[in-house]
Formats: structure tokens, sequence, C-alpha cells
């Protein structure tokens, strides 16, 4: 258990870095315009810090699952479940997903719109796949008899997943209207700030996602392990 939460600790750590850089430091009431007009896009950083709130929370949530996890894994009757190989390849299909809104990120501050519409559509068709990709790998396991009530480990794969995929489907209700906003605007003007929110809340589930795979594969406590020893 000291092994996951240290290695836990680390990535909270790294996020709340990456997380404290997405604009927090912003000051767009002291950015004047030609006129001396306030920029378009200052009610901005009421927007980014309620959403790095609700990742916090997020967060949190996710975290005491893992706590959970860690301390339910040392009791006798725990029986690791296999690993469906489908989640090598819907790893992917979210790391796509989470580059794309990236790219429309991008293509939203350069004012390129048809770039921005096939970077949305492309993000997702991949978070989409991503969704099939974790049904299926429930399908498998409950073909196999790794049923949810068989042992506390296929409980918490369950748990976790769907938790996971609860959040990303919730994420596809904003993208979707955020792409559809993009077929009725002519410019991005109005675009950047829901496709930055959208693009942070991706790169956070993409995070949270590698977590939940280190540890359902059990590489997070070996990768603590043999930091362990590497620094004694």
């Amino acid at each position: 258990m000291g092994s996951i939460l240290l290695f836990l600790g680390g990535l909270a750590v790294i996020g709340t870095w990456w997380l404290s850089r997405q604009g927090l430091a912003s000051k767009p009431w002291l950015e004047q315009g030609a006129e001396g007009a306030l920029p378009e896009e200052a009610p901005a950083p009421p927007y980014r810090v309620g959403l790095l709130i609700l990742l916090a929370v997020i967060g949190s949530l996710f975290a005491l699952f893992i706590s959970a996890y860690a301390m339910r894994m040392q009791l006798p009757d725990w029986r690791n479940l296999p690993v469906p190989r489908i989640l090598w390849l819907n790893t992917t299909m979210l790391a796509l997903s989470s580059l794309a809104l990236h790219g429309a990120k991008r293509a939203a501050e350069r004012g390129e719109m048809p770039e921005l519409r096939a970077y949305l559509l492309a993000a997702g068709i991949s978070a989409l796949a991503f969704l099939s990709g974790q049904l299926l790998a429930w399908r498998q396991l409950s073909g196999d008899g790794y049923a949810l009530a068989a042992n506390p480990a296929n409980a918490f794969f369950y748990i976790l997943t769907g938790l996971h995929g609860l959040h990303l489907l919730g994420g596809l209700v904003a993208l979707g209207r955020t792409t559809d906003k993009a077929w009725r605007e002519t410019t991005t003007e109005r675009l950047r700030l829901s496709v930055e929110l959208c693009a942070t809340y991706w790169h956070f589930l993409f995070l949270v996602w590698l977590v939940f795979l280190s540890v359902l594969t059990g590489w997070a406590g070996g990768f603590v392990d043999i930091c362990r020893q590497w620094l004694t």
C-alpha cells in the first residue's frame, strides 16, 4: 500500500504543477485592446478556476478509490484478474483523442476553423472508440467468468473503469456542444475558451487513466520498488 500511495503522491505533484500552468497566472483584466476595452475572453479565468476546482474534486474521488484498492488487495481473498489486451488499444485511442484536442486548441488560437473542426471530430471519434473498447473489455472479462461479484479485484476493476468512463462520457457532452458550435460559427473567436477547457479536461482524464492502468497492471508498485532500490 505504501508503494502505491507514494506513486500516487508523485503523480499528484506533477498533475498539480501542470494544472497550475493552464492559465491561472494570466490577468486578462489588465490587458487592454486597441481602444482600451477589455479583451473578449476576459471572463475566462473564472471558468478556468471552476474547471480546476472540478478536476481537484474528481481527482480526490479517484485517489480515494485507488487508496481503497491498495488497502483491499492486501487481504487474502484478493485474486488478480488478467488485464485484457484491448486496454492497450483503448489507451492509444484516448491518447489520440487528447492529442487531437491539443491540436484543436492550437487551431483555435491560430484562427484555423477547418482544422479546428477536423480536430474536434477526431477527438470525439477517438473518445467513442475508447469507450467502445472499454465495453468490449468488460464483455471479454465477464465471458471468461470474471463477474462483478466473483471477487473484490473484479469489482474494483469494473468500478474504476466505469467511473472513469462516466466522466469521459460527461466530457463528450461538452465536446459535442463545442463541435456543434464550431459548425455554426464562422470564426474561432467564440470557441477558444470552450476548446481550451475541453482540452484541459481531456488531458486530465488521460493522466487519470494512465494511473488506473499502472495500478491495475501492478506497474505502479514495481516502479516504486525500483526507485527505492536505486535510491538505497
